[in-house]
């Protein structure tokens, strides 16, 4: 929350999972090296500043705090953490939140375990989320370029489904939403990502001034602008009700004070952008990339590697994308009365 004039409200994306700007970071517990140094007074790194139960670890003013905050939040070693790890870490938070720490823990281990409870426990029921719809989860097969018609409907119908997983599992539970919402925002955005990816492969095909090759890199990108599309019919499909509710707003001791539809313009409007945004790294990027590597001599002499090298090059392009796109703009906005 800022601490300008107090007359400021802000409002949230409520998209961008609210469970998302509460998540931390940070590995496991803290060893006996750490818990001596602070015995004797030693100042702990910059980068674990004093320890504020359900607050970013990273300032939230600038897009590089922001940035770090959010590749905390998709680290994918919180999908590895085990049940007893899980159990330590929201006891830690608790002996924290009701003042019986033991002695000698440390700000590291303190947001070390609040990043697990966060990237694990949904924020709003407190139940677990199911793995792969974590934001630490990363499906590297939707990614994938398509070639065949079939292939385009069954990846981009794929990947529709399980970015309507993650939102579900992801959503704002303090105010629920009928599930008929989320089948009419699902079946919008497949209907929309294979309807614009199939007729766009369709125009390459049917393309006679092309080359081969020309129409091969052409129809590498097509599912960009399908994917776009269908993350923009999504986000308008099932929050399209807040431009004439309004959302809610807060002043600064985060009192609800009212609702604004002009807030949720504004917010469905940053909404959509970051959508449009994701998507490019991702679905831009390995297509350049792998039209480079594929005329290599290791590859063109080993062709079963080149499925193994795009799955890499589409998973480092999803690790760079998400935290960039979702850094864009603050989990919290103001607007001046």
């Amino acid at each position: 929350i800022s601490r300008r004039a107090s007359r400021e409200l802000r409002w949230t994306a409520a998209n961008q999972r609210g469970g998302a700007a509460r998540g931390g970071a940070g590995g496991g517990g803290g060893c006996l090296k750490w818990r001596l140094r602070r015995a004797k007074g030693m100042a702990e790194p910059a980068d674990y500043p004093p320890f504020q139960l359900g607050k970013p670890r990273f300032e939230q003013t600038s897009f590089y705090g922001r940035f770090r905050h959010f590749l905390d939040i998709i680290d994918p070693r919180t999908l590895f953490v085990t049940e007893s790890r899980l159990k330590e870490a929201v006891q830690l938070l608790e002996d924290y939140k009701h003042g019986t720490l033991p002695p000698g823990v440390t700000n590291k281990e303190l947001w070390g375990a609040q990043k697990i409870k966060q990237a694990i426990i949904h924020p709003d029921t407190n139940e677990t989320i199911f793995m792969p719809f974590r934001m630490s989860g990363m499906v590297v097969g939707l990614l994938l370029p398509n070639q065949t018609l079939a292939s385009t409907v069954f990846w981009q119908w794929l990947n529709q489904s399980h970015n309507a997983c993650v939102n579900y599992a992801n959503r704002n539970a303090t105010k629920p939403s009928p599930t008929s919402k989320f089948i009419q925002g699902y079946l919008g955005a497949v209907i929309s990502a294979v309807s614009i990816a199939v007729g766009l492969n369709v125009l390459v095909q049917r393309a006679n001034k092309f080359t081969p090759a020309t129409r091969l890199l052409i129809q590498r990108f097509v599912p960009f602008p399908a994917v776009a599309s269908a993350n923009i019919c999504n986000v308008v499909l099932m929050r399209h009700t807040e431009l004439e509710e309004g959302i809610d707003v807060l002043d600064n001791n985060g009192n609800i004070v009212g609702s604004s539809r002009i807030a949720a313009k504004h917010a469905l409007l940053e909404t959509a952008l970051t959508r449009v945004v994701l998507p490019m790294p991702i679905l831009v990027l390995p297509p350049i990339i792998m039209s480079i590597l594929e005329k290599t001599s290791l590859l063109r002499s080993r062709p079963r590697m080149i499925l193994p090298v795009q799955s890499l090059v589409c998973l480092a392009a999803f690790g760079l994308a998400l935290p960039l796109a979702i850094s864009l703009f603050p989990q919290m906005s103001e607007v001046s009365t």
